[in-house]
């Protein structure tokens, strides 16, 4: 299945509530999900396997938290972020 930026125009709950029912899906053997989305939270929370790119090249891919590291974040997107846990061993991140 192919997303192309499906989380557009959705409210943070439709989103998320969308993401739950595709990974349900993609759970499956036989099912190979890719998506497009620009929410990093999203994706650390919701991706086996991450591919970012900038202006086009890919910079890193792999597991969500080996590619999305604070110097990654900060060459790509010109920002600084910072990885605080949340109770359920998840990660947030907070962008200055």
């Amino acid at each position: 299945m192919f997303l192309d930026e499906p989380l557009t125009f959705l409210d943070i709950k439709h989103q998320i509530d969308f993401l739950k029912k595709v990974r349900t899906f993609a759970d499956a053997s036989d099912v190979v999900t890719v998506g497009v989305v620009h929410d990093l939270n999203l994706a650390v929370r919701f991706a086996d396997h991450i591919v970012l790119l900038d202006k086009g090249r890919i910079v890193a891919e792999g597991a969500p938290m080996k590619v999305l590291t604070a110097d990654r974040i900060r060459e790509v997107f010109a920002v600084e972020a910072t990885f605080v846990s949340a109770p359920d061993s998840t990660v947030h991140l907070v962008f200055e």
